[in-house]
Parts: C-alpha cells; sequence; structure tokens
C-alpha cells in the first residue's frame, strides 16, 4: 500500500508488481526452516530449555542454526538474520519518506518544489524515520513494539475503502470514508487491545456463536457498513462530495506517465 502511494509513475508499480511473486516465494522458503525446528524437535532439548522458556517460539529458528550448524556457519547465519532485519525496516523507511514527500510536503507545504529538493526533503525525512525508530527498540519496551506490529496491519488495512475502492467508484463520500475509517481504526484497536496486546485474533461472540477471525477484517467490515450508510446521507450535502481531479487518460496503462500521477496520488491519500 505504502508502495503504491508513494510510487513517482505506473511503470514504478507495474515492475514492482511484476517482482513480487518472487519475493513471496523467497518468504515461503524462509517460512519452512519453522517446519524443520519442529521435525527436529529443538524445543525439547535440554540445552536449549533456558532460552525457549525466555523467548518461547521466538528462539525456533536460532536452536535451530546451532543445532544443525558448525560454529563458523552460525556466525554466518545470524550475521544474515540480523541484515534481514535491517532491509525490511530501510525499505519501509524509504517507502514512508517517499509517502510523506508526495503527498503533504509536495501538495501542501511547498508545492512548487524541485525534483531535487523533492529528493531531498524524502533523505532528511527517511534520516529521521530511522533515528525514531533506533530510539523507540533502545530507550522503551520491546513489548511496544509488538503490539505496533499487531496493530500496524490492523490499521493499514482501513485505507482498502478509500484508496483501493475509490479506484473503481465515485459512490462513497469522501467524509463518510473518513468517518468508516475512523471507525475501522477504534474497532480494530479495542479488539488487540480487549486480548492484551497478545493476538490479533479476535473471537467474535455472535448468538452464542464464537467465530474467531483475523481483527482486521472484523474491523474493516465495520468500516464498510460505516461508510456505506453515511455515504447516500452525506451525498445529499453538496459541500461534502469534494472534487475529482482526475482525467481519463490517467487509468490507461498504455498511457505514458505525466506528472499528474503524483496528483493521482495525492487525491488517492485525501
Amino acid at each position: 500500500m505504502t508502495g503504491v502511494l508513494s510510487a513517482s509513475s505506473r511503470t514504478v508499480i507495474e515492475r514492482n508488481a511484476a517482482y513480487l511473486p518472487a519475493y513471496s516465494f523467497m518468504l515461503g522458503l524462509l517460512a519452512l526452516t519453522g517446519f524443520m525446528a519442529v521435525a527436529v524437535g529443538v524445543d525439547k532439548l535440554p540445552e536449549f530449555a533456558p532460552q525457549f522458556a525466555q523467548y518461547k517460539s521466538n528462539f525456533a529458528v536460532p536452536a535451530l542454526i546451532l543445532h544443525s550448524f558448525p560454529d563458523w556457519f552460525v556466525g554466518v547465519a545470524f550475521a544474515a538474520i540480523g541484515i534481514g532485519g535491517l532491509v525490511p525496516a530501510a525499505i519501509m523507511s524509504i517507502a514512508a519518506s517517499n509517502l510523506f514527500t508526495r503527498n503533504i510536503y509536495m501538495h501542501f507545504i511547498r508545492p512548487d518544489c524541485t525534483p531535487k529538493q523533492e529528493a531531498q526533503n524524502a533523505k532528511i525525512v527517511s534520516l529521521v524515520i530511522k533515528f525514531g525508530a533506533l530510539v523507540f527498540i533502545i530507550f522503551l519496551p520491546l513489548q511496544y513494539a509488538i503490539q505496533l506490529q499487531l496493530l500496524g496491519g490492523i490499521w493499514i488495512s482501513q485505507t482498502i475503502p478509500a484508496v483501493i475502492i475509490g479506484l473503481y467508484t465515485r459512490w462513497f463520500n469522501p467524509w463518510a470514508l473518513i468517518v468508516g475509517w475512523g471507525a475501522g481504526l477504534v474497532a480494530g484497536t479495542w479488539m488487540v487491545a480487549s486480548l492484551g496486546f497478545q493476538s490479533a485474533v479476535f473471537p467474535l461472540a455472535v448468538d452464542g456463536l464464537t467465530v474467531p477471525g483475523y481483527a482486521a477484517l472484523y474491523a474493516l467490515a465495520i468500516n464498510f457498513v460505516v461508510s456505506i450508510v453515511l455515504s447516500p446521507l452525506l451525498n445529499r450535502i453538496p459541500a461534502t462530495r469534494g472534487s475529482d481531479k482526475t482525467q481519463p487518460s490517467d487509468y490507461h496503462s498504455d498511457a505514458a506517465p505525466s506528472a499528474s500521477t503524483t496528483d493521482q496520488v495525492g487525491l488517492a491519500v485525501k
């Protein structure tokens, strides 16, 4: 989602979408290490009992590496894990900085900025985000990071009605989408908080039947219901309808990328 909203052109989105299956395939291979740890039974080995008591299942893959490889390769593997943890953090900080620069800085703070100034601002924001993340990890309890990880997927999912559905229909009222987005955020956060931030699987009780499900989906359903109910009511008020600045050429992939691409992105966020 952040990659789409921060892309400079449709060509970038097409290229990244083409590479995404390869990335997903590698994640699938990485997930197999968990099955290997289960097959080996590293959680039952006495030498790893203290670590499993402290880190629970998070220690499964490190235990598998320690059990299966010589010391020199264990060092290489652990270094790879450390680098692997830094890579997505760097990618996310770059995406967040581009998202801020193209959708807030260029549209509301400095609309006349040059491409060089845009790039410079993105670099500064990316550095601030990295520094903020480092401060967060060092000085705040680790549990906060785990809680935000649970909430992150729930929060970003609530942009689907405005960003994704908004590409196909103008029926939704902008203010109804904002209220639905807020309702989804509050509901999803409450679901995870009611579970003590230990899980994102919320047991929904309906007429005596309990249906466990991903809190993001339940919150998204609330988001859609609120947006659908409020849209026809607010559409009766002309001042709340907003305006559509896109052009037919913006929706044809065979057209050359134009300067209006970033305008589409800004409009999607607004």
